[in-house]
């Protein structure tokens, strides 16, 4: 049997080589994940639209998806913390939006009321 050749590393020092090996890891994870974001946008929006949504998102946007994401990952009421706040978060943006379309449909209700008081009015 030929004898198995061991990778020794980048550097002779084991600490310097997990830094290495987490920051490239980092790396992968982040281009993997705009990648994924970027697709799951371009299902719904045009490319540049999904493009821009990705990369101008905030840092405290950021680190709020990263402390959400380790909540949920460490214990399973943490998960259960975060799936409820989701679950919220897109309850009241679903009722925000249809609130905001019957403010616009009463608004265009409205407009041809106030045309044909002033037509007859003159």
């Amino acid at each position: 049997m030929p004898k198995r050749r061991r990778f020794t590393g980048l550097s002779r020092n084991p600490v310097t080589d997990l830094i290495l090996t987490d920051i490239a890891l980092r790396g992968v994870a982040r281009l993997s994940r705009h990648y994924a974001e970027k697709k799951l946008l371009k299902t719904r929006y045009d490319s540049e639209t999904a493009k821009q949504v990705v990369e101008q998102r905030s840092i405290s946007q950021t680190l709020l998806a990263t402390a959400a994401a380790r909540l949920a990952t460490r214990s399973v009421p943490g998960a259960a913390i975060t799936v409820v706040g989701i679950l919220g978060k897109a309850l009241y943006d679903r009722s925000k939006g249809k609130r905001d379309a019957l403010r616009e449909e009463r608004k265009q209700l409205r407009a041809p009321v106030a045309e044909t008081d002033e037509n007859s009015a003159t």
